[in-house]
């Protein structure tokens, strides 16, 4: 035993050696400085040094040293916490198909974009339990991870079990869950459940985030438009008008001021439920905002192209007065976050594409070529979504570096409890650097 423990101990030294001075740090031996950077945090912007060791920022300041990390010159640099993506879909079964990207490939689009953890949501189907539908996600994502991720947990079929589920998620870690005001018989809960639903989520530390449109409504008019043999892009935004996300969404804050819980009104696409978000806050009421970019930046208008299938996503896209008072909402501090709310499909899955050695062929967009209701839901800006509010947003003034930061890192990490282990850079952040 003592001859294996010496040689043991001599492979260790040698393993020392032999990567001592190098970069090549195997993991367990890995440190490094960021010299000199213009570190921003939500808070401000400061030049220090930064070091990590391991996976960990164990140290900030001015010159720090060690005589084993490896030095990565920042002078003129900026250094920030790795993005937070609050809001994506990865391999999401919809009409029939599947979104293209899954956990790996949607993971790597959005590593490339700047965001080092990404937020999915669980899929629950009908009459199966919460755990079962946590179970079926991990799985999926634990085999082909490539960035850190959790799970929002989906709520579309309630009962007593159900409710008995909720109030066990805390305790495994889970922060948020999300119900739906539309999609009639599938995903839609009644305003009585949603509001049991409010008041267990309340009592046990829970986020409630809510898919805010009038599911009747959009009935209706989908059936007329379609018995008026309307099959064009453009009839999926006029059968989802504004005024219906508004008032689903005042519905649901009026329930989160009386059962005192707390709401995230996911992708926020329209004025008018930003001035009902601005309002629930000035009174008191504990509800947050985020829009996405394609509300800043596309209209109705490019569902009349050629291609306007492609720009399918719900809610729909809006108005150029929609875009700028959302951007104003992001200057002003009036939203909290910016997700993407990222679900792509192929533009066309007749045109079978490589994945793995093999020829597939999913189909994507041209399911609906000829019924707007049957066009797949989403779009793809996972990757693109700091780039975007970086380009559009602090580059022309309308956001500042800190606010940016706050947009797409520290604010949706600590709405979903991921701070500051998330969205920080701070001795004991993970070391993930933007």
């Amino acid at each position: 035993m003592k001859k294996v423990a010496h040689c043991l101990i001599m492979l260790f030294v040698l393993i020392i050696i032999l990567y001592k001075g190098s970069s090549k740090w195997i993991w367990f031996f890995m440190k490094k400085i960021f010299r000199g950077g213009s570190i921003v945090t939500a808070n401000g912007i400061q030049t220090a040094d930064l070091l990590i060791i391991e996976d960990k920022i164990d140290s900030i300041g001015t010159d720090l040293y060690d005589d084993e990390a490896e030095i990565i010159d920042c002078i003129g640099m900026i250094i920030m916490p790795g993005g937070v993506e609050p809001h994506a879909h990865f391999s999401l079964p919809m009409f029939d198909t599947i979104s293209s990207d899954n956990h790996y490939t949607g993971h790597r689009a959005a590593a490339f974009g700047g965001s080092t953890t990404v937020l999915d949501f669980t899929s629950q189907l009908p009459g199966q339990s919460l755990q079962a539908s946590i179970a079926n996600s991990i799985d999926q994502a634990s085999k082909s991870a490539a960035v850190d991720y959790s799970f929002h947990i989906n709520v579309t079929d309630f009962n007593a079990d159900i409710e008995k589920e909720i109030r066990t998620l805390s305790l495994q870690g889970f922060t948020s869950l999300k119900v739906f005001t539309a999609y009639n018989d599938t995903l839609r809960l009644l305003d009585e459940e949603i509001m049991s639903i409010l008041e267990v989520a309340r009592d046990h530390g829970l986020v409630v985030m809510i898919h805010a449109e009038d599911g009747d409504e959009i009935e209706n008019l989908v059936s007329k438009a379609l018995s008026d043999r309307h099959h064009e892009p453009i009839w999926h935004a006029r059968t989802r008008p504004s005024h219906g996300e508004v008032n689903a969404g005042k519905r649901v804050i009026d329930m989160v001021e009386e059962s005192d819980a707390i709401l995230y009104i996911v992708h926020i696409s329209t004025s008018g439920l930003l001035k009902q978000l601005v309002s629930g806050r000035r009174r008191g009421v504990r509800v947050m905002g985020e829009t996405c970019p394609q509300y800043l930046f596309f209209t109705e208008e490019n569902l009349l192209q050629s291609d306007g299938g492609k720009y399918v996503c719900s809610p729909p896209l809006r108005s150029l007065q929609d875009n700028t008072d959302l951007w104003e909402g992001l200057s002003d501090g009036s939203l909290q976050t910016v997700g993407t709310d990222h679900c792509p499909f192929f533009a066309n899955g007749k045109l079978p594409i490589e994945y793995d050695g093999d020829q597939v062929s999913i189909p994507g967009k041209e399911l609906g070529d000829d019924d707007f209701t049957k066009i797949p839901n989403g779009l793809p800006v996972i990757e693109h979504r700091m780039a975007l509010l970086w380009t559009f947003g602090v580059s022309t003034g309308k956001l500042s570096v800190e606010r940016f930061v706050e947009l797409v890192s520290t604010n949706p990490a600590k709405i979903f409890g991921l701070y500051p282990r998330k969205g920080a850079l701070m001795p004991g952040s993970d070391a993930d650097i933007v």
